[in-house]
């Protein structure tokens, strides 16, 4: 069975989000677009909230935002229970947020990167595993409840 990525968006993501859905898809993967589904104004918590809960609850592994900056979606995002979102603007950002901080959740800042970079981004983020070693520690460290 094909991994489930749920994907979302504010307006400012939308676009690329419809694009990176159909990318999930030829990859290989079942993207769980939980919206927006159009160009009209919305508050990206509600998006952020609905992909970091299925992250945090592990009805999935990993999962995709984006806004406009990628900073709100990460903001709200982080504040799930063994939610790690990183915000990537290049796809070597992406790749050392998975290899030596384990990030589950990839958040994409749309106003800031092409299509075809997003594209790139999303393929380097998926393809690349956690390092573990002495990041499995410093990892461990992030959970409030682990000071």
């Amino acid at each position: 069975m094909a991994e489930i990525i749920p994907i979302g968006a504010d307006h400012a993501g939308f676009e690329l989000k419809e694009r990176l859905v159909a990318e999930l898809k030829t990859l290989g993967f079942t993207p769980n677009d939980v919206g927006t589904h159009s160009t009209a104004s919305t508050d990206y918590p509600d998006y952020a909230h609905v992909v970091a809960d299925q992250v945090s609850r592990g009805q999935a592994r990993r999962g995709v935002l984006l806004c406009g900056t990628g900073l709100g979606m990460a903001y709200a995002a982080n504040r799930h229970h063994g939610v790690r979102a990183a915000v990537a603007w290049e796809p070597e950002i992406a790749r050392l947020a998975r290899l030596h901080n384990d990030a589950n959740i990839l958040v994409l800042p749309a106003r800031f990167v092409t299509e075809p970079e997003g594209i790139e981004i999303l393929k380097t983020w998926l393809a690349t595993p956690f390092e573990g070693g002495r990041h499995e520690r410093r990892v461990e460290k992030i959970e409030v409840e682990n000071i």
